[in-house]
């Protein structure tokens, strides 16, 4: 079976591990031949289990779901590029813009839900890019007040970190994800043909959130991404699917840990603070967001805690083509930050770092959070 630029040979073995079942992929791509297990993974959840499935194809999707009980939310940019492989499905199409994710478009795909007959024994599958997963997980956390849910993330972004760890929901005008619930997919299946057709800028996308990982928790993967290269991760498949495995088990860990993002789970917002502020008001990509929102967080990090590697993660940055400053008005991001999920009120959680590998939850003084905004001018400028 030719699926664009993989051939997926069953060998029919039977299953010995809990975690693993018998599947290889022979993929064919410029220059070289890789094999490759696909594998699933149980992650155990507080109220749920979700069952990953790595280096996966769409055609799986009905083993793992009933057929005739499925609606497809894709976005309309995949389904036009993969068109053929949906045949025979039941289909809503959706935009996948960051504008579009807002209460006007849930309410209209709701009522495209109730039109087709959907009911509590409809599975809804969320197919695109972390827009649409946030989206379909909302829906189904709220539709009949809960319906079954997976994923099939079509980007690199929505494969390491939007699509995981629960948390759906939708922007109310520039704030980020105010509107939302914690609710976990049932599955989600990685099938990195989406991957061929995605645009560079998305790829880059993507590894703003690996390098937050790195940042925040692994200092050994830090090191491998210095060491390599973007197109280095887009042309060998091997050191690509170690890449998200790793990612994915980097943030399952924690969510695993602290599902309600009560204690250690708020390492995972390093960047997004200010990022989060910015990227609405400002029009930016949620990755290149984040990237400012991490040199801004960093910088402040050497004020606060004496953290001696800033100039590493702008290098590193800048390595994978993110941006690291952009004019803005501090003025109104400010108080767009203040409106931030992480606020307390009088102060903020503020992730920042120790060192390279080491985050940490910093509680800050509003005014001194403000104070210390003013003295990161290459991050944030007037």
């Amino acid at each position: 079976m030719i699926r664009i630029l993989h051939y997926y040979v069953n060998f029919s073995k039977p299953i010995q591990e809990r975690s693993f079942y018998q599947f290889y992929s022979l993929t064919f791509n410029t220059g070289y031949i890789s094999r490759t297990k696909m594998h699933k993974k149980n992650f155990h959840l507080k109220e749920s289990d979700c069952t990953i499935y790595f280096n996966d194809s769409f055609s799986h999707l009905e083993k793992i779901a009933d057929k005739s009980k499925c609606i497809l939310l894709i976005d309309k940019i995949v389904y036009k590029k993969h068109t053929k492989i949906f045949r025979g499905w039941e289909i809503i199409l959706c935009e996948g813009g960051e504008e579009h994710k807002n209460q006007k478009t849930i309410q209209s795909l709701i009522l495209q839900l109730i039109s087709i007959g959907a009911n509590r024994e409809t599975i809804l599958v969320g197919i695109g890019g972390g827009v649409v997963t946030d989206m379909a997980g909302f829906i189904a956390g709220i539709y009949m007040r809960g319906i079954r849910f997976g994923f099939i993330p079509t980007t690199l972004l929505a494969m390491v970190d939007a699509s995981l760890g629960g948390k759906n929901g939708v922007n109310a005008e520039v704030y980020k994800n105010m509107i939302g619930l914690i609710s976990h997919p049932s599955f989600i299946l990685y099938d990195k043909r989406f991957l061929s057709s995605l645009p560079n800028k998305e790829w880059v996308n993507g590894f703003a959130e690996i390098i937050k990982h790195a940042c925040i928790f692994d200092r050994t993967l830090f090191k491998e991404l210095q060491k390599n290269h973007l197109q280095a991760y887009q042309h060998d498949q091997n050191k690509l699917d170690k890449l998200i495995a790793k990612n994915v088990h980097l943030k399952m860990k924690i969510v695993q840990k602290d599902p309600l993002e009560k204690h250690e789970r708020k390492l995972l917002n390093f960047g997004h603070t200010l990022g989060h502020a910015i990227e609405n008001e400002l029009r930016l990509s949620h990755g290149q967001a984040i990237s400012i929102g991490m040199v801004a967080a960093a910088k402040i990090s050497k004020n606060i805690l004496n953290f001696k590697e800033t100039d590493e993660i702008i290098a590193l940055l800048e390595k994978y083509k993110l941006p690291i400053h952009h004019r803005m008005n501090m003025e109104r991001i400010l108080p767009i930050m203040l409106k931030d999920k992480k606020s307390n009120g009088d102060t903020i959680d503020y992730i920042l770092l120790k060192s390279i590998g080491k985050g940490v939850i910093q509680s800050l003084p509003i005014p001194r959070l403000f104070s210390e905004f003013q003295n990161v001018p290459h991050a944030v400028l007037h």
